[in-house]
C-alpha cells in the first residue's frame, strides 16, 4: 500500500501546498487475490493462475518487472483476466510506468465491468495524472462498495478539491475522520485545504494532529511549514522543510519552498542550486518561478527577474503575490 503526493495549487503562499496519499511513500494501491478452484478450470485457465499467483509473490517482494512478466504470461493464457490486468497495474504503477498502469486497470474494467478494486485504483491513479473528472467519476461508480471506508473519502475529498468543489471536499474529509479520527491523510488533506481558505487556525489543529499521528509524514511537515511562513516565522519554517526533504529530497515543491524561506532569512547565496533543481523536475510551477525572480531581485538583475515574474503570471500567481 502506498503513499505518493498529489500537489494542490496554492491561491495565495509561496508554492503549493501538498496533499497526503496513504501509502508507505501512503499510496493505497489494491492488489487482487485469484482463488482457483480446479474442478473447473481449464488447462489454459490453471496455467493463468499459477503465472498470477507467482507474480503476486514478485509483487509483494516489489520485484516489479518480474511481477510484470509473470502477470502478463498469465494474460497470454487468459485474455480476459481482470486480476491479472489489475495487478500488472499496480507493478506498473509502482516501477513507474504510470500511462501503462492507467490501461491495465482500464482493461481490468472491459474485462469486469464491476470490478471495483480496478475503479478504485484507476481513480487514484487519474488524480496523480491531474484528471480529477475521472477519477471523480470512478469514485461514485463504487460509493455503494467503499462509502464506509475512510481511504474512499480521502479520496473522494481530493478529487472534489480538484475540481474546486471545496465544500464537497470538506464533507468528504469530515466523514473520512468520523470514520477514523486518525487518518494522517485526511488531517493533512483537510489541513490543506483549511490552509488555501485561509482558516489558519483550523489548518494548524489538523496539521498538528497529523503530525503527533506520524511526525515523518512528509505532506504534514511541509503544510507545518507553510503555516510558520505564514505567520513569518521562517526560520522555524525551514527546520519543518529540512524535515520533509529528508523523506522527499527531489520534490520540487519543497525544494522551491525552502529556497523562497532561505530568501526570506537573506541567505540568497543558498537558493539558486535549489530553485534550479526545483524547476528542472517541474518547470510548470508559477510559485518556483516567482521565487527566482525574487532571488534574481536580490540579486541585482532586474531584467531576469522580470522574465521569471512574467512566467509566474503566466502560470497563475497573482501579480500582488510576486514580491511578497
Amino acid at each position: 500500500m502506498k503513499n505518493e503526493e498529489w500537489i494542490m495549487k496554492s491561491q495565495r503562499y509561496v508554492a503549493k501546498v501538498i496533499r497526503s496519499r496513504n501509502h508507505s511513500l501512503g499510496w493505497l494501491l489494491f492488489i487482487s487475490h485469484f482463488t482457483v478452484f480446479m474442478t473447473s478450470c481449464t488447462s489454459s485457465t490453471d496455467e493463468a493462475a499459477q503465472f498470477f499467483l507467482r507474480g503476486n509473490v514478485q509483487l509483494q517482494k516489489r520485484e516489479y518487472k518480474e511481477a510484470i512478466r509473470f502477470y502478463t504470461e498469465a494474460l497470454t493464457k487468459k485474455p480476459d483476466f481482470a486480476d491479472a490486468y489489475n495487478n500488472r497495474g499496480l507493478a506498473r504503477f509502482r516501477n513507474g510506468d504510470r500511462e501503462g498502469a492507467l490501461a491495465d486497470y482500464t482493461r481490468a474494467i472491459q474485462a469486469d465491468p464491476d470490478f471495483a478494486t480496478a475503479y478504485l485504483n484507476r481513480a487514484e491513479l487519474q488524480l496523480e495524472l491531474g484528471e480529477p473528472t475521472g477519477s471523480l467519476a470512478d469514485l461514485e461508480r463504487i460509493s455503494k462498495t467503499y462509502r464506509d471506508s475512510t481511504y474512499y473519502q480521502s479520496r473522494l475529498g481530493d478529487a472534489y478539491t480538484q475540481l474546486n468543489r471545496l465544500a464537497e471536499a470538506k464533507t468528504a474529509y469530515d466523514l473520512a475522520l468520523r470514520l477514523d479520527p486518525s487518518n494522517v491523510d485526511a488531517l493533512t488533506n483537510r489541513g490543506a485545504l483549511y490552509f488555501q481558505q485561509k482558516e489558519f487556525k483550523k489548518a494548524q489543529n489538523d496539521i498538528q494532529k497529523a503530525l503527533q499521528l506520524n511526525p515523518k509524514q512528509d505532506a504534514a511537515l511541509n503544510n507545518q511549514s507553510l503555516l510558520l511562513a505564514q505567520a513569518g516565522r521562517y526560520a522555524e519554517a525551514l527546520s519543518f522543510i529540512d524535515q520533509a526533504l529528508l523523506t522527499q529530497p527531489r520534490q520540487p515543491y519543497y525544494q522551491n519552498n525552502k529556497a523562497y524561506f532561505l530568501l526570506k532569512l537573506n541567505r540568497a547565496t543558498e537558493v539558486l542550486p535549489l530553485i534550479q533543481e526545483s524547476l528542472q523536475l517541474d518547470n510548470q510551477n508559477g510559485w518556483a518561478h516567482r521565487t527566482l525572480g525574487q532571488y534574481y531581485l536580490k540579486m541585482n538583475q532586474p531584467a531576469q527577474a522580470k522574465v521569471e515574474f512574467n512566467k509566474a503570471l503566466k502560470l497563475g500567481v497573482p501579480a500582488d503575490e510576486l514580491t511578497k
